[in-house]
């Protein structure tokens, strides 16, 4: 017994002694013995009887801080307010302190963001709290300041990513006298405005972002499409410059121009006079893109590989007119486009091998295109394919493509196949044994009542052969409506083999219903919560699988 450690109670002078030399007393007046650092483990822990190990006031400042650094900022304030102790875990700990999220009227999910209410006491925390530990923050408006701009360029070195949301803004500050500015930065994003101009603030940062690898600019699509009738003729104007923020940030590699009015193929000819280095060209919603500048983009930026086009104006004769072959194009989107037939046939006739590939809503994408891509051999070791919404395709086309192309399927990690109507069960059956590494798997026809279909699905041996099939599914997204989908008494057993065969499975999203309470309910009994999903609230994507994912992601 001599090999014996006593733990004792956190004294009340704030000592940090982090040793476990300590003593808790009980409510039974006993003191709690526990064997080395080997002994402080849950099995043990659970195992008392003790009152006391129900609170957190036994556990050393180390393992808090640990615990702390899992929380969103809102929730470290309120931390603060639970007593001395977490208020001076939580303040002197610039660690916990490297992401601040100050929009809380973005709608970026449940991220904890911070309404500042008193910029002078938030510029002298910003300077203390945070100072060389802030990795991230995103600013509204009102906090796009030239004090805070100081602020962030002297006490925060190591600061990497910079948001500046101008979305709501109406007027903006002065920036006659800002001459400090971060500049480590590695990503930058800028919300515009509708009309604000931001010439005068971007004269005083060019000199700046010379670091910058990434940058978002993101547009006013949305409140466009929301406020005007599809009538209308919206006036957009150009509210940032381009040439001169691609000449001042000559090492980009990933831009993202998303939803913004006014660029067109002269700003993207701007950009590959500059940006010899890029490797990812998003221009999702740039409606006015029509290709023409795409022959001297892939000519000048040799390394460009991801090129995302979702819902642009490309045309045939643009898209032909690049010798594709030479490229190093290897992720391409273009759902939502409006290229014929013919136009996809030449295309894909000389594009290289793609391992990303989403045409959903693409019209013009039939089964003499997919057959092209089968022969030529053009999705051979891809790993993520989105064929969703393509009217045109056939089903067995598809099932052919699954089933048969061992070359296709068998690295396939991510797979959408959604919206047509003569997609039965016996389809996915077949298909789904040969989808070994699939991780993201959307399926189903959403709005069946709209449709009018007569088929019933049963899904039961559909989530049999996922759990028989897919042990690394993550994501799992069923489209048909609760008034399409069959199932029988002993569904819990088949979703019982879907848990516990798929343990990574993250997300499983339903249609609201019948089925989808006994599958939540299924779930949260085995201690999984947050599993399962309806479909109103959430919509499963397969843009993860995209090798710059973590680059493109903004708000």
């Amino acid at each position: 017994m001599d090999n014996r450690r006593t733990i004792s109670t956190i004294s009340q002078d704030g000592s940090r002694n982090r040793g476990l030399s300590r003593i808790i007393q009980n409510n039974d007046e006993q003191d709690l013995e526990i064997d080395g650092l080997n002994d402080l483990t849950m099995d043990n822990l659970q195992n008392r009887q003790s009152t006391v190990l129900t609170s957190l006031g036994f556990l050393p400042d180390s393992i808090l801080i640990s615990i702390f650094s899992y929380l969103t900022p809102l929730d470290l304030i309120r931390c603060t307010r639970v007593c001395h102790r977490w208020y001076l875990l939580v303040s002197h700990h610039q660690q916990l302190w490297r992401r601040l999220f100050l929009r809380p009227d973005c709608t970026n999910g449940h991220i904890g963001a911070v309404h500042v209410r008193h910029i002078d006491k938030f510029i002298s925390l910003l300077g203390t709290r945070c100072a060389s530990s802030l990795i991230y923050i995103d600013l509204p408006v009102e906090l796009v300041t030239v004090e805070i701009l100081r602020v962030l360029a002297l006490h925060c070195p190591n600061l990497e990513y910079l948001t500046l949301d101008f979305s709501s803004a109406m007027q903006l500050h002065d920036f006659s006298e800002l001459n400090e500015f971060p500049c480590n930065l590695k990503r930058l994003c800028i919300c515009l405005s509708e009309v604000i101009f931001l010439e005068a603030f971007m004269r005083r940062i060019y000199g700046y972002i010379s670091s910058l690898n990434t940058l978002h600019i993101i547009g006013t699509i949305e409140k466009t499409s929301i406020s005007s009738s599809s009538s209308e003729e919206v006036d957009t104007f150009e509210t940032i410059n381009i040439s001169k923020i691609k000449t001042h940030a000559p090492n980009l590699r990933v831009i993202n121009l998303y939803g913004i009015g006014f660029i067109d193929d002269n700003h993207i000819e701007l950009i590959a006079s500059g940006c010899m280095h890029l490797q990812c060209l998003a221009l999702n919603f740039c409606i006015r893109i029509r290709g023409t500048s795409f022959k001297n983009l892939m000519n000048r930026c040799t390394k460009l590989q991801c090129l995302l086009l979702q819902n642009t104006g490309i045309q045939d004769e643009a898209m032909v007119a690049v010798n594709w072959s030479s490229t190093q194009l290897s992720e391409l989107d273009i759902s939502s486009t409006e290229l014929s037939e013919n136009g996809l046939l030449d295309f894909f006739s000389v594009v290289p091998k793609l391992t990303y590939l989403a045409v959903s809503y693409c019209d013009g994408f039939t089964d003499k295109v997919l057959n092209l891509i089968i022969d030529r051999g053009t999705l051979n070791g891809c790993r993520a394919l989105d064929l969703s919404n393509t009217v045109n395709l056939n089903v067995e086309t598809v099932h052919h493509l699954l089933t048969s192309t061992r070359h296709v399927t068998y690295r396939l990690e991510a797979l959408n196949y959604t919206g047509h109507d003569d997609i039965t069960e016996q389809f996915w059956i077949d298909t789904i044994r040969f989808l070994r590494r699939i991780k993201i798997l959307i399926i189903g026809t959403a709005h069946s009542w709209f449709r009018q279909l007569s088929r019933r699905i049963h899904i039961d041996q559909i989530l049999e052969a996922c759990a028989i099939h897919c042990p690394r599914l993550t994501r799992f997204e069923i489209q048909w409506d609760p008034e399409t989908l069959r199932f029988s008494e002993n569904s819990s057993k088949f979703i019982d083999h879907l848990r516990v065969r798929c343990t990574n499975l993250l997300s499983f999203v339903l249609s609201d219903g019948v089925y989808y309470e006994g599958t939540k309910a299924n779930f949260e009994r085995a201690e999984r919560f947050s599993v399962v999903r309806t479909t109103t609230m959430y919509q499963t994507s397969i843009v993860s699988a995209l090798s710059f994912y973590n680059e493109l992601r903004f708000n």
